[in-house]
């Protein structure tokens, strides 16, 4: 592990040093890019892989009853009571991620991870809409069941990674600032429009200045929708994205892009718990939870 920022205003996964290192020592290396496929696996397949000359294999969506849930339209704290009917409208949030996810050209297989509080008529109900589309799907079941709960789920990867893989990026790095936006804004978000403000313009302008315009973008948006608005759960059609400013991070090699009112401070409390943790002089560590 190397690294690992949020991808909801960062690129969302570990060091290209990590994963070059880890490949000379395995046969599989997983990468978790964080949140959805929305933010972390666009990162990943647009910026990462990109940088790093590397071709995915395979992905693994991950989908949870309580997320689908939510998006079907369940207050949060309402989530531990069945509720068939809104998984299943939540489902249309899952169908874009595998859209998304076919956009890139790599095989993938669905992972339901399971929690304690998901019913076997949810877990039922979701397994069954995936065979019904013709998704590769298996149970994680790894938090109950440990390593045996993960079994058919790792085999099932295994088999995917013997697919060929026509990973491509969704926008060449060649693309103004403003055509690759509406690429990953469009075909991943599935947005309407995207709207520059004036000082994103003028940004833009001094960034061609300076060849920046040419580096991969990296988007920061709220990771509780598809759009830049929070509230807006599910699969949101007809929105328009709005770009209310962009930056460099020139040591990274991308532009950075604020998207709707995406708050871009660490999500870390005023005491972090690392400041209590440590080793004794018997080497016994403290502060671990």
């Amino acid at each position: 592990i190397h690294g690992g920022p949020f991808a909801n205003i960062a690129h969302g996964c570990n060091s290209v040093i990590a994963t070059t290192t880890a490949l000379k020592l395995s046969d599989y290396v997983v990468t978790e890019a964080g949140f959805g496929a929305d933010l972390g696996a666009e990162k990943f397949m647009d910026i990462k892989c990109r940088a790093a000359g590397l071709t995915p294999n395979a992905v693994v969506i991950v989908a949870t009853v309580r997320a689908l849930k939510m998006h079907g339209g369940v207050e949060v704290d309402q989530l531990g009571e069945e509720n068939v009917e809104a998984l299943l409208k939540g489902t249309a949030n899952l169908q874009k991620h595998i859209e998304s996810i076919q956009a890139f050209g790599v095989p993938y297989v669905i992972a339901i991870n399971k929690f304690a509080k998901d019913t076997p008529a949810e877990v039922k109900a979701l397994f069954d809409w995936c065979k019904e589309n013709h998704h590769p799907v298996a149970e994680a079941d790894g938090w109950a069941n440990g390593g045996a709960g993960m079994e058919t789920l790792a085999q099932m990867v295994v088999d995917e990674c013997e697919q060929v893989s026509h990973y491509a990026p969704i926008y060449d790095v060649q693309d103004s600032i403003e055509e690759k936006v509406t690429k990953i804004a469009s075909t991943i978000y599935g947005a309407k429009d995207v709207e520059f403000s004036d000082e994103a313009k003028s940004k833009i302008e001094i960034f061609k200045k300076y060849g920046w315009d040419k580096l991969p973008v990296c988007m920061a948006k709220t990771q509780n929708s598809l759009s830049d608005d929070a509230k807006l759960v599910g699969r949101p059609e007809g929105f328009t994205i709005h770009v209310r400013d962009i930056n460099i991070s020139r040591g990274a090699g991308f532009v950075v892009v604020y998207t709707g009112n995406v708050l871009t401070m660490p999500g870390l409390p005023k005491v972090p718990a690392a400041v209590h943790m440590g080793i004794d002089k018997n080497g016994e560590t403290f502060g671990l939870f």
